[in-house]
């Protein structure tokens, strides 16, 4: 009987903050890895503005492949800046606590710019579909309304089909444990803290992640197919490395973010024996990629670096 009323008493018992911990195993001295995240952080936020003014200043780039490529600037801006900040809070002045809201705004938006990012790679796989596979339909098929309209629709996706995890977590009830070995809520780091069954929170992160980024990886996959098989067509072999050139910097992106997304899933399985890995690269995986996005298109892309040396002079 007295066991029954305790634990009933534990059960009722909510708390009213979570502890991000920071990176597990590594307390001692994780404060030692601010230096790289912050300059990271700082690198992505000046690469993007960089790309945001060139694009906006020269009268060549003002074309939709390029108006992508903008959007994508403030997707990984947005990004890096949920996540930063806190980060560096919590290595800099200790600020670990994080109000549950707070933490479930926090997850619901790093969702959203995750699957943003998403989008935009298809939108510009579509884009060099259409210029490599229907040069002549591109100026009629992708226009600044189709831009406009592309956009719309991944910003309405990704919003709506994210709002279920927060709630989700939301509904857990967190009576006892409060300390999340993570520097972010993670929907699978949070809820693994609730006292009652969390079956339906890992169902919908797992079918959010083959209905979104499944279905965008698939549709990724089959316009390079169909790009690749364009390109073999082609007799000449200056006209073939022109064509694949211009899609060298996309696929670079591509590969990284979505090879980086995979080895995060798989190493979730292994968390128990090393807790450490799936943080530290979910971490480097919402603050590389708006680092690196900006410096790949700049080196690969000449009408960029020529923006970018107008605008240095």
């Amino acid at each position: 009987m007295d066991l029954n009323l305790s634990y009933s008493n534990i059960s009722k018992f909510q708390v009213s903050e979570f502890i991000l911990m920071g990176f597990p195993g590594i307390h001692t001295w994780q404060h030692w890895l601010s230096l790289p995240l912050a300059l990271l952080y700082l690198l992505a936020l000046t690469a993007n503005i960089l790309i945001l003014i060139i694009i906006n200043q020269e009268a060549t780039l003002h074309q939709p492949m390029y108006h992508f490529l903008g959007i994508l600037a403030v997707v990984d801006m947005g990004l890096a800046t949920t996540i930063m900040p806190k980060i560096l809070a919590i290595f800099w002045f200790n600020a670990k606590a994080i109000s549950l809201p707070e933490c479930f705004a926090q997850m619901y938006v790093i969702h959203c710019f995750v699957g943003m990012e998403s989008g935009i790679f298809v939108c510009m796989a579509i884009d060099r579909y259409i210029a490599i596979c229907k040069p002549l339909r591109y100026s009629s098929i992708i226009t600044e309304s189709f831009v406009v309209k592309a956009t719309v629709f991944m910003a309405l996706r990704n919003s709506l089909a994210t709002i279920p995890v927060p709630v989700l977590a939301a509904q857990r009830h967190y009576c006892s444990q409060n300390q999340i070995e993570h520097c972010l809520c993670s929907n699978l780091g949070v809820t693994s803290l609730s006292c009652d069954d969390r079956t339906i929170n890992s169902i919908y992160q797992l079918l959010l992640a083959w209905t979104l980024m499944g279905s965008d990886l698939a549709l990724i996959i089959l316009s390079y197919v169909l790009i690749l098989h364009s390109v073999l067509k082609l007799i000449s072999a200056e006209a073939a490395s022109k064509a694949l050139s211009t899609c060298t910097s996309h696929l670079i992106l591509i590969l990284f973010f979505y090879t980086v997304i995979i080895v995060i899933s798989i190493t979730h399985s292994a968390a128990t024996t090393l807790p450490l890995v799936p943080v530290l690269l979910n971490v480097l995986h919402n603050v590389i990629p708006p680092a690196l996005n900006p410096m790949v298109y700049a080196l690969k892309n000449k009408e960029l670096r020529q923006g970018f040396i107008r605008l240095l002079s």
